[in-house]
């Protein structure tokens, strides 16, 4: 719903049909060349991360608790950039630029639960190398599939209770500035900017869901490194610590980039006004993030590279047979 403001300063509601997403400005070629950017990398996230998942499924040596919480990584990664890109490009060579109320909360709906999601996995998955390196004897009873299977599970659960709330304090509000969302895809500042109701209540819980959900999984991951990092040094190998130290890089380099880029656009006073730099940022943790992922954990992880491997000879062989 919408609310009308008429001459005399009245207010009165009205059926909202839809929402025109700006996106970035410019002209015609402008806008062509930003469709290319997004498309190369779109199609990068989406072979890159169905990649990892099929490689992850089909090499039953990556089945461990490790790779299953990174297919699911990748799942997610897949997942939410396909909630964002499609619409994104189809905006960028449109004239009417409009979605809908019921798509934008579905949208919207969607990618506040699958980025919760990631952020809960990363946390997970530093929990899961804490277990491997810390406790090795106690790692294949803690970390069984079950538990593994009921912490995925979590981290769903959580990202679905965060976007139901956002979800629905946001699509209460009455929107009667404007309906022209000020970004490329819908999320919370910019349509916060529309409504013409006091939002300190919506910018509360924003700043707190996202504060609590950044800093308690945030220290979850310092945690589980510190005692990681006490514990490769410790070790006598140097390739047994070059291996750890690897992996965990590849981690680390992962969980960095996604917390940094949330807290730039969510967790600061502020984060709403600037939707120019929230343009750019959400490119980044929209499509960049999620290419990158596969690529960072397949070029640094030795046991992802031949997995490739393998399934490349496996290929080429099945080939030659069929011949």
């Amino acid at each position: 719903m919408a609310t009308a403001v008429h001459r005399n300063g009245s207010l009165s509601t009205v059926s909202l049909q839809g929402f025109v997403l700006v996106g970035f400005g410019g002209g015609a070629e402008t806008q062509v060349l930003l469709f290319a950017v997004f498309l190369v990398l779109y199609v990068v996230t989406v072979l890159g991360n169905l990649t990892m998942i099929v490689v992850i499924t089909l090499d039953a040596r990556l089945h461990s608790p490790m790779y299953f919480f990174l297919k699911n990584l990748s799942f997610v990664d897949l997942c939410y950039s396909s909630v964002i890109a499609p619409k994104a490009m189809a905006i960028f060579l449109s004239s009417s630029k409009v979605i809908s109320f019921e798509g934008c909360a579905t949208q919207f709906f969607f990618f506040s639960l699958l980025v919760t999601t990631e952020g809960f996995l990363l946390a997970v998955m530093a929990y899961d190398r804490f277990m491997a390196i810390c406790s090795p004897l106690r790692y294949p009873v803690t970390m069984c599939p079950a538990t593994c299977a009921r912490l995925v599970l979590g981290t769903y659960c959580g990202g679905c209770l965060n976007s139901i709330v956002q979800t629905s304090l946001t699509f209460r509000l009455p929107f009667c500035s404007s309906n022209r969302i000020d970004h490329f895809y819908c999320d919370v500042p910019p349509l916060l900017r529309l409504a013409c109701a006091n939002t300190a209540l919506n910018e509360l819980v924003m700043f707190g869901i996202c504060g609590l959900i950044i800093v308690s999984t945030t220290l979850v991951v310092l945690i589980s490194y510190g005692y990681i990092t006490v514990t490769i040094l410790r070790m006598h190998s140097g390739s047994g610590r070059h291996k750890v130290f690897s992996t965990c890089g590849s981690h680390m380099t992962a969980v960095s980039l996604f917390y940094g880029t949330v807290f730039v656009m969510y967790a600061q006073p502020g984060a709403v006004e600037s939707m120019e730099q929230g343009k750019v940022v959400s490119v980044f943790y929209t499509l960049v993030i999620p290419m990158l992922n596969p690529l960072i954990y397949s070029l640094r992880n030795k046991d992802v590279k031949d997995a490739l491997k393998r399934l490349g000879q496996r290929r080429s062989l099945g080939k030659e047979g069929g011949q």
